[in-house]
């Protein structure tokens, strides 16, 4: 099983990227500036939204266990 902290951090980076991508392909329509921008915007964005999926999906799966330890770990 994967420790929290690495899942939690590949989470962070794979939806900044993302955010990035889209922020900057949004702003890329504006300028060049708003390009940047918008990466930065949609970075920071994404990676808010990683962070706050693995901590919730780390919950669920905790109260899971408390709820049913045997069915749990399938």
């Amino acid at each position: 099983m994967r420790s929290i902290r690495l899942t939690r951090a590949l989470s962070r980076a794979r939806h900044a990227a993302i955010g990035a991508a889209i922020g900057g392909a949004i702003g890329g329509f504006i300028s060049k500036n708003a390009a940047s921008t918008g990466g930065a915007l949609g970075a920071f964005a994404g990676a808010t939204i990683g962070e706050t999926r693995v901590t919730a999906r780390s919950r669920i799966d905790q109260v899971k266990e408390r709820r049913n330890p045997e069915q749990a770990e399938q």
